[in-house]
């Protein structure tokens, strides 16, 4: 998925909670998306739920372990349906809604052997409208669903980059190899997307995967991304055995009562308290980091955003460092994905990045993740390597955001049942 996916969801939620606002003071509000609706085929068989019916028991411990693709993002297999099919998934703690492509459409970018078929799936079953989720105010997802002609609940998300996602809500089991399977899953069944993978959402929302399977504990480990070949990375639902190495920070919780309009309440979110470039502190103030009355400033930890983003106070203390140890090697004027300005051309690369060195991240109880000198800039294609920070006000928020460019060569625990985040630092393979 790509890397600007979390921050319009960001935006939405907060126009969201905007026009709820401005319903319930009887002001009248029109929000118009030129959105033309797919519907599932009308030759599937589908079973309507009742909003009475009760849930599958999940099974009490779920333990799992599977390989990822890395590339920009962490793709995941999962065995959905029962029979099972495998459907790849972008893993995405910073996002709710989970949804597998539907696509019946031949598109070049979707190979057929990765899109779920629903008529062969003996659980699957389909939210009609009125289902309590189909409601135009529920907060949980990022516009408003809808009925479509169908009577069926329809979702929409559209993300920065362009892309659309939208289909109808559905109810699937998830089948595990060893038996164990997750009762029916609220899950977004996508009609019309481009990308070739669906989004596992694992935020702390209740309609999150990890939510919704009573997931106690889940961590991945990101491969060092070398070249062009997309390295293997390791993914567990459930106990670690690698846990005894982790170090642990507390997550940061808010009310769910506690609105503001530039925070994420979803998201994980840690104390970080500082930036070291190449050994030397950088001189940024510890409430940069840290949510303030608008909720700017939140540090949170997303595996499905690429790069790491500041706030600008933090960002323009990283750049000044960065202009100090190599400013004449930067390649002046370039900005790579209008968000990354610190960039090198081929031949500059290697020194500037001996030059820089490492960069740690520093949390609370002294807590450190170590970035090597040798993850701290990306070849983005035509020679040039950019160091992959940005600068988060210019893509429209005011958090900070560690991705997953820089959680390589790190294990990365979400330990829900003890609201906390554990790091093992490791050469994952």
């Amino acid at each position: 998925m790509a890397t600007y996916k979390a921050f319009l969801i960001f935006f939405l939620n907060f126009l969201h909670l905007s026009i709820s606002n401005k319903i319930q003071e009887n002001t009248t509000v029109s929000l118009s998306f030129p959105i033309k609706t797919t519907l599932l085929s009308q030759n599937l068989k589908i079973n309507f739920l009742s909003s009475s019916k009760a849930m599958t028991k999940t099974p009490s411990s779920l333990n799992y372990k599977s390989n990822f693709k890395y590339s920009m993002a962490l793709i995941v297999t999962l065995p959905i349906g029962t029979p099972p099919q495998d459907q790849q998934m972008v893993l995405d703690t910073g996002s709710q809604l989970s949804w597998i492509q539907c696509n019946k459409k031949k598109l070049p970018k979707i190979p057929p052997s990765t899109i779920f078929d629903p008529s062969l799936s003996s659980s699957f079953s389909v939210l009609p409208c009125n289902h309590p989720l189909c409601k135009p105010r529920i907060p949980d997802f990022t516009l408003p669903t809808s009925c479509d002609q169908n009577s069926l609940c329809h979702y929409s998300y559209f993300y920065a980059d362009g892309t659309l996602a939208e289909g109808n809500l559905v109810k699937e089991k998830i089948t595990f190899l060893n038996s164990q399977n997750t009762p029916p899953l609220i899950l977004g069944c996508t009609t019309e997307s481009r990308d070739a993978e669906g989004i596992l959402g694992m935020n702390l929302g209740r309609f999150s995967f990890a939510s919704q399977a009573k997931v106690q504990k889940f961590s991945y480990c990101v491969p060092s991304r070398q070249g062009k070949v997309s390295p293997s990375g390791t993914f567990y639902l459930g106990q670690n055995p690698n846990s005894h190495m982790f170090k642990y920070i507390n997550l940061l919780t808010f009310p769910r009562s506690q609105r503001m309009p530039n925070l994420d309440p979803l998201a994980y979110t840690i104390g970080m308290v500082g930036i070291k470039i190449g050994g030397k502190k950088l001189n940024i103030s510890e409430k940069v980091f840290r949510p303030d009355a608008g909720g700017s400033g939140q540090t949170m930890i997303d595996s499905g955003t690429q790069y790491t983003f500041l706030v600008e106070e933090a960002y323009d203390k990283v750049r000044d460092e960065i202009v100090r140890l190599v400013g004449p090697k930067l390649k002046k004027g370039y900005v790579y994905g209008q968000s990354l300005d610190m960039c090198f051309d081929a031949v500059n690369s290697i020194e500037a990045g001996r030059s820089i060195g490492d960069m740690t991240l520093e949390f609370e109880n002294g807590i450190e993740i170590l970035v090597n000198k040798e993850n701290m800039l990306d070849d983005v294609g035509g020679g040039v390597h950019c160091l992959g920070i940005g600068k988060s006000e210019k893509l429209g928020i005011a958090s900070n955001i560690i991705g997953n460019f820089h959680q390589q060569n790190l294990w990365v625990e979400f330990d829900l049942s003890n609201k906390r985040v554990g790091f093992g630092k490791v050469e994952c393979k």
